[in-house]
């Protein structure tokens, strides 16, 4: 008899037909952990359900995940309901999920948020602690397993970013038991050795218990208490564990810590040749500001030259003494009116000016006489002309004038009183007629019968 030979693809379709056909298989209730939770960008869950002994992988459709009312996450205990079956591309039993009810959290997350919460209070999160990553390392640590893919990935990358730089491996447990006593031995090491100007300490990515080596309190303390940067690598983009907390600098996969750790030489090169071109910029500026600066202190220069200052001071001068020759002049002038005036005054009410028309002014013991009672009979009295004085003796004292003006005067009293005035003015006139002819006596002996006695 013939042997005949199924294809995998047919087996897989009959296993997949027994287990749609059976009715124990068509409403199944479990309850387990959450691990390995992937939310899909079209809204469906993926997740692997567990509980101590085994797992199953599990799905739900976007219809059915809209209508949960919590957000499933690592760790969390769940009960579902749903169909299992067979996905043929791959083989694999699963269980395709239509309802989900949280029953809490499990006991890894659990343990997860109690140490965060008390590693946050400690201040092991701190931004001011961090340190920078260096801008172009020498050395860079790798704190990883020696068969993951992760160390590939970090050397391909840092070969093909940064040639220049050295990659030195400290190989680590990085799963199971004995992983975070090893992780933290090769943190300590590599401090030790101080050959390295940055740490990258991680792996790929895996479930809350492949990752749970990084969320032990000691590889925390010892990220914190190192003196090399430390970049943290664990798991993928979603994946966050108390180390990438911890750590100066936290990427989402050891490829993007590579990327952290070192410069791109295209990035270095381009940066040089900007950097270049701003100095020669730069440099072509503050030269055309220093020739423009020498420009103006040559023209400083030049007005600041003794001579130039001297004709500048010579031509102040020049304006200066032309102003006050100006303003003296003025002054004169003004000084000059001002006496013109006042001695046109003084000429007006000046008694020369009255005695230049006849007039005299007599005088008794210095006193002007105003009024014939003021003197009498025998008494020394001077008449001041315009030409000199005459000293006289008072003969007699007559009211003749001021009589004849009397208009109530008799003919006789008026002809008695212009008989007097008669005889007084004719002994007036022998006093003068003797004073003149002694004062040109003594004028002709003391040699002074040319003195014009108008200019004295």
């Amino acid at each position: 008899m013939e042997e005949r030979y199924l294809t995998v693809s047919a087996l897989t379709k009959y296993i997949k037909y027994k287990f749609d056909n059976d009715f124990h298989l068509t409403d199944v209730l479990l309850e387990g952990e959450i691990s390995n939770f992937k939310h899909h960008s079209r809204g469906h869950f993926y997740f692997t359900l567990k509980d101590d002994n085994a797992q199953i992988t599990a799905m739900m459709f976007q219809s059915y995940a809209s209508k949960v009312k919590f957000e499933p996450q690592d760790g969390m205990k769940v009960y579902v309901r749903g169909t299992v079956t067979v996905y043929e591309a791959s083989g694999v039993y699963q269980i395709v999920v239509k309802e989900m009810k949280s029953d809490g959290v499990g006991d890894l997350y659990l343990a997860y948020e109690k140490l965060k919460k008390e590693l946050q209070e400690a201040g092991y999160f701190n931004i001011d602690h961090k340190r920078n990553i260096p801008r172009l390392p020498k050395v860079v640590g790798v704190i990883t397993s020696p068969t993951g893919a992760a160390i590939h990935d970090i050397i391909n990358t840092i070969g093909r970013r940064y040639p220049l730089c050295k990659i030195i491996l400290y190989p680590a447990l990085v799963q199971g038991e004995g992983a975070k006593e090893s992780i933290v031995k090769q943190i300590t090491q590599a401090n030790i050795d101080g050959l390295c100007d940055v740490i990258i300490c991680g792996r790929g990515g895996g479930s809350i218990e492949d990752l749970w080596a990084f969320n032990e309190k000691i590889v925390a303390m010892a990220i914190y208490n190192s003196e090399i940067p430390i970049i943290s690598a664990v798991g993928h983009e979603v994946d966050f564990t108390i180390a990438d907390f911890v750590a100066d600098k936290r990427a989402a996969t050891p490829t993007a810590a590579a990327e952290i750790a070192t410069p791109s030489v295209d990035n270095l090169k381009e940066y040089i040749t900007q950097s270049v071109g701003r100095i020669t910029h730069n440099i072509g500026v503050i030269l055309n500001d220093k020739k423009t600066q020498i420009m103006h202190l040559d023209r400083s220069l030049d007005n600041l030259k003794p001579t130039a200052k001297l004709q500048n001071m010579r031509k102040e001068l020049d304006f200066y003494l032309k102003r006050l020759n100006m303003l003296i002049s003025n002054q004169l002038n003004d000084r000059l009116n001002h006496y013109h005036l006042l001695n046109e005054k003084l000429k007006a009410l000046s008694p020369l000016t009255i005695m230049d028309k006849g007039y005299s002014i007599p005088y008794l013991d210095g006193k002007v006489v105003r009024s014939v009672k003021m003197v009498h009979e025998n008494d020394d009295i001077s008449l001041s002309l315009n030409d000199g004085k005459i000293n006289c003796k008072v003969i007699g004292v007559e009211n003749v004038i001021r009589n004849l003006e009397n208009k109530n005067i008799s003919l006789d009293d008026a002809v008695k009183n212009y008989t007097l005035g008669i005889e007084l003015s004719k002994k007036c006139y022998d006093i003068l007629d003797k004073n003149e002819k002694l004062v040109t006596l003594k004028m002709t002996e003391n040699g002074l019968e040319n003195f014009d006695s108008k200019g004295d």
